[in-house]
């Protein structure tokens, strides 16, 4: 059924609720009207990276590693995945007459902030510093999940509304204030996408204030969502955020006004309880019977496109879906496309042959929270790295010895032991190895969301881009051994590698990698698959180059207007391949972009003696605006498999916003007459061609 048939159909419904039922169905955990036959509805899902918070569900990477895919139809496929368990999940549920939170069919996903700032607690939910890569894996996302039948096969949720990205101590009081060309250029970029390319169903409202006005009840946010974007689903506010009007941001002084504010500017449903006071709202004149119809409206016309009132073909789905071989099969696959190999001397691939005793060291070599991330589900079989190697090398011969090293943060791993307890057993490892495994990281006790994680000093955000103290004490004894060191890194975000760059044989990036992480790992450390992923953030050398973490000015920020060069930079990743762009043009005879942008016409050789996987990746510089970010920026991409050999020639499509700019009233215009297009494995940056020493092909347009 399309858009216009829902809503009519929604329309007739409330039309016979009380004003007192229709104010009861804004709430997230709308109550049943038994006389409507209406079954009670909890909104609250989330499906990050899986179904999350409802039992078992497949697990997979975690959003920023989804990111580091460089992947939208692997990420479609996952969001494909995620919308079929929770409709398995959702049917057997519902057959018990579990109305439950996490048990419906709206997601609270995807995540497409801008990870603008390193210490950001929350980043790992994104996919990434970049609005080109985020709009796209996250259309590819909403699309996945959406489904294009004539029932909705789950609603994807764009979030979170806008200009949000930290610090979280102070969500509930802060006001991001942007320019409105930082809005239209970075903060805005990916939700316009997911409005306009894949009709993402629901969005939801920021904590924060935006220049002014809290983001679940700002006028002006919803022009350009409704207004500008056309944009015709609902809205939901973030979690008891309408209650931070008047005990945060003191933009009311009570809960009735906070509801009226939220209500009166578009935010249809109230994740929280302020939507209890609406009623007395009405009574004091501050909200119309028809503004709550108008939501109650938005609301039921999302649950008919999902069918809820209908049998559909959603409804056989089997419960035996749920973590299937083949759905974990895919996270394994993910695992390995995330990863990003960042150094690498030529130990890796490891070889079975040339070891005879491995070790494995490190306090997130065998935890199962550096797999998950946060806002993640339940699943029934984790493999750690440890375990990974484990069964991998398995009748191999190779003995395998193990190590924590260290606690995650603490100084020591047992309460009555000296501090650095289990340092002298790493040494000890070490020296007993021929090669180590050094697991090291952060999970979501460290960062993540405020009140979510265990790190209270920071609420989540990180004060700075090291790993804790006792860690670095743990890279140290390793170093001592002089055996060689691969060293594994589980996090979600910019690490400090520079001791390890400079004193490790290899460095791959895990991020959080899922339920079946670690049996990724073990195939891609002795080369059974390709390490496929690229950087989705810049790592910073340090903070000291970056503005306030408070200032949401984009100067001085990500690699598009970053003034230094970075330790690792966006975009870059090697592999066990040797790809590379030869050849490059445009794919026209026309030396101009059109109103549908250009294609480029790429030929990519891979020169190694294995098969092999990279990302191709198009970047644009306005060589004339001053509009124009001052470095490239990405505008494409593509990932291609060759084999050992092969040459092939592909095509990219760049779109015309990629030569467009920004001008202070954030207006696209064009400005500019000359182009410089890149197209390469990594960014045109004198950083990224010294360290893959493969510099990108330029064509001027």
């Amino acid at each position: 059924m399309n858009r216009q048939e829902a809503a009519k159909r929604a329309e007739e419904l409330v039309s016979r609720m009380t004003l007192e039922e229709k104010a009861s169905q804004l709430r997230y955990d709308a109550p049943a009207i038994p006389r409507l036959g209406i079954p009670a509805y909890n909104w609250w899902n989330e499906g990050l990276h899986g179904v999350a918070r409802a039992g078992q569900a497949s697990m997979f990477p975690q959003a920023i590693g989804l990111g580091a895919t460089f992947d939208p139809a692997l990420i479609g496929e996952i969001a494909g995945v995620i919308a079929e368990e929770g409709r398995a999940k959702y049917n057997a549920y519902a057959a018990k007459n579990d109305r439950d939170i996490y048990k419906g069919l709206t997601f609270w996903s995807p995540n497409v902030n801008i990870f603008r700032d390193p210490r950001w607690g929350r980043g790992h939910e994104t996919y990434g510093e970049d609005p080109c890569l985020t709009r796209a894996l996250g259309t590819s996302f909403v699309k996945g999940l959406q489904g294009d039948g004539e029932v909705m096969k789950a609603a994807a949720c764009a979030k979170h509304f806008a200009v949000h990205s930290g610090p979280e101590a102070l969500r509930h009081e802060f006001d991001a204030q942007a320019t409105k060309k930082d809005m239209t250029e970075t903060y805005l970029n990916a939700f316009e996408g997911l409005v306009k390319d894949a009709h993402v169903e629901a969005v939801m409202g920021a904590y924060n204030r935006v220049n002014g006005e809290p983001s679940c009840g700002s006028p002006a946010l919803q022009q350009i969502l409704r207004g500008e974007w056309g944009f015709e689903g609902h809205f939901v506010s973030d979690c008891w955020a309408i209650r931070d009007f008047h005990e945060g941001h003191m933009v009311t002084s009570t809960a009735p006004e906070s509801a009226a504010l939220a209500i009166n500017n578009g935010c249809d449903l109230n994740c929280g309880n302020t939507y209890l006071h609406i009623l007395k709202a009405v009574e004091k004149g501050l909200v119309s019977e028809e503004t709550i119809t108008r939501a109650a409206v938005r609301l039921y016309t999302t649950r008919f496109l999902l069918g809820l009132f209908d049998e559909t073909e959603f409804d056989t789905i089997p419960y035996s879906v749920v973590e299937s071989e083949e759905h974990l099969a895919l996270s394994e696959k993910a695992a390995s496309e995330s990863f990003v190999l960042l150094k690498n001397n030529g130990i890796l691939p490891l070889s079975k042959e040339k070891i005879r005793t491995l070790g494995i060291v490190g306090p997130n070599a065998d935890s199962r929270a550096a797999l998950t991330g946060n806002y993640h589900g339940t699943a029934s079989w984790y493999i750690t790295v440890q375990e990974g190697l484990q069964d991998y090398l398995a009748g191999s011969g190779i003995r395998v010895l193990t190590s924590v090293g260290c606690d995650l943060f603490r100084s020591k791993t047992e309460n009555l032991a000296f501090e650095n307890d289990r340092l002298s057993e790493a040494a000890i490892v070490c020296d007993n190895s021929d090669v180590v495994i050094l697991c090291v990281g952060l999970d979501e006790t460290l960062e993540g969301e405020e009140g979510d994680t265990g790190n209270s000093y920071a609420s989540g955000d990180k004060n700075d881009l090291l790993l804790p103290e006792s860690q670095r004490k743990l890279l140290e004894v390793c170093k001592a051994s002089g055996k060689p060191v691969v060293l594994c890194l589980l996090a979600g975000s910019d690490i400090d590698l520079s001791y390890a760059s400079e004193h490790f044989d290899a460095v791959l990036v895990l991020w959080y990698p899922g339920s079946r992480g670690g049996k990724a790992c073990a195939k891609v450390l002795f080369g059974e698959e390709e390490p496929g992923g690229k950087l989705p953030v810049t790592f910073y050398e340090t903070l000291e180059e970056l503005p306030d973490f408070e200032d949401y000015s984009m100067k001085g920020r990500t690699y598009r207007y970053m003034e230094h060069s970075a330790q690792y930079p966006f975009g870059y990743g090697l592999g066990y391949g040797n790809i590379a762009v030869t050849e490059a043009s445009l794919a026209s005879s026309s030396e101009k972009a059109g109103d549908e942008g250009v294609k480029v016409r790429v030929t990519v050789s891979n020169t190694g003696s294995r098969s092999a996987t990279d990302v191709v990746q198009i970047y644009v510089k306005n060589l004339d605006s001053p509009l124009a970010p001052p470095n490239p920026c990405l505008a494409g991409f593509l990932r291609v498999d060759l084999a050992a050999g092969e040459s092939r020639e592909v095509i990219l499509p760049v779109p015309e916003r990629a030569f467009l700019v920004v001008d202070e009233e954030g207006k696209r215009i064009k400005d500019g007459e000359h182009f410089a297009i890149y197209a390469g494995t990594c960014q045109p940056d004198e950083k990224s061609i010294s360290l893959t020493g493969k510099p990108p092909v330029r064509i001027m347009l």
